[in-house]
């Protein structure tokens, strides 16, 4: 199949061999539990810490704060694995993509020798609250807000669709902390959130799909949090904007890789299904139509493969713009989306059943053209550059 032998440019040995480690993790480790995951909405909480014994989470981060030193190519790897795996219950990508990355670049020295090694070994589930129930995309109307007592903050307001939101100890919020208007008033503050008062995890949130992954509304209600604990000390106060829109590309970037994870997957999985269902005495894959799908769905991803491949491989060349990480966004989850759907249909009514992974696929793989800025935001920003 032309989706067998492809190796990315930037795959060397040790990618190669973290592949086979992240492999093994999410067949041992995760899809034998998916139907306990979905029922739960959660993993397992210690399945951070085996994580984190196995060296896979904060792969990017350096070293000497508890990380395994590689770059982004290292996460890359893991997240594309576990769409492979087809998983979407593990808030991975929240975790060492994300959250681990704002505060090995942004945060002080105490700040990163404080959360790293913990977020590093599993010790501390982060996550990041972004959206709240007025406000999707469009991060500057924000109105979370921390207000200034002494040498601390009290933050009021509400988040919603937080992934980790029942299980992380660690929270980076998006809050406006001085009255200066649109993104000169947001700041980014980390909180450690067990036991502190004002912090509450509000209803678990009923998914279309990703019934495994925690998600979750938070609320803080005169939450005091220490003005030390924002991103960057002092010098980090009403940067918060900069800092999103700096990192945004790589988390939009990691969206790309699952999806086509994802369709890979979906085409995997079907060709074998294919070959072995009979239908009027033949295989399904006997006829034309079968035929020609699955090569479009394979050729498509592909493409989309390669080109998300590029993207990484600029990214940790410090070359990948904004408006390259939004079109990798929107093509990758796109293709997603089209692969699964034209897979699912070679599946009949076994498609519509969500004990087979195509279906759980394409429940879950609509909010990828959603979630990390929706694909039509994707495009007016790859747009303003014409």
């Amino acid at each position: 199949m032309i989706l067998d032998n492809y190796h990315p440019i930037w795959e060397t040995e040790e990618h190669s061999d973290l592949r086979e480690m992240a492999r093994e993790f999410m067949a041992t480790e995760i899809t034998p539990h998916a139907e306990r995951f979905a029922e739960n909405h959660q993993v397992d909480r210690d399945l951070w810490n085996k994580a984190g014994d196995n060296g896979l989470l904060c792969i990017s981060v350096p070293e000497e704060y508890g990380g395994g030193g590689g770059d982004f190519s290292h996460e890359a790897v893991v997240l594309y694995e576990q769409g492979l795996a087809t998983d979407d219950s593990w808030g991975y990508a929240i975790h060492s993509s994300i959250v681990a990355p704002y505060i090995a670049d942004y945060g002080t020295e105490e700040q990163k020798q404080r959360w790293l090694p913990k977020l590093a070994s599993g010790e501390l589930v982060g996550a990041i609250a972004m959206t709240e129930p007025t406000t999707g995309s469009d991060l500057k109307a924000i109105r979370t807000n921390a207000t200034w007592d002494g040498d601390d903050l009290i933050i009021n307001g509400s988040k919603t669709f937080i992934t980790n939101g029942t299980q992380a100890d660690l929270v980076i919020i998006v809050t406006r902390t001085n009255d200066q208007p649109g993104a000169r008033g947001v700041s980014l503050v980390v909180a450690e959130v067990d036991g502190l008062e004002g912090f509450q995890r509000g209803r678990v949130l009923q998914k279309l799909g990703g019934h495994g992954q925690d998600t979750r509304e938070l609320s803080f209600t005169n939450m005091r949090v220490p003005a030390a604990n924002i991103l960057g000390g002092e010098a980090g106060e009403g940067k918060g904007f900069i800092q999103l829109m700096q990192q945004l590309p790589q988390e939009r970037l990691a969206v790309a890789i699952s999806g086509v994870g994802q369709a890979e997957a979906a085409v995997r999985q079907t060709i074998a299904y294919t070959k072995e269902r009979q239908l009027f005495g033949h295989t399904v894959m006997d006829f034309q139509n079968t035929k020609f799908v699955l090569a479009e769905c394979a050729t498509e991803t592909l493409a989309a493969k390669t080109f998300i491949d590029y993207c990484i491989n600029e990214h940790d060349a410090g070359r990948l713009t904004s408006e390259q990480a939004s079109a990798a966004k929107y093509w990758a989850t796109d293709v997603q989306n089209n692969v699964i759907d034209r897979c699912l249909q070679l599946w009949g009514g076994y498609g519509f059943m969500m004990e087979y992974p195509i279906a759980r696929m394409y429940a879950g793989a609509r909010v990828q053209q959603i979630y990390a800025g929706t694909n039509e935001v994707m495009k007016d920003m790859i747009a303003r550059e014409f």
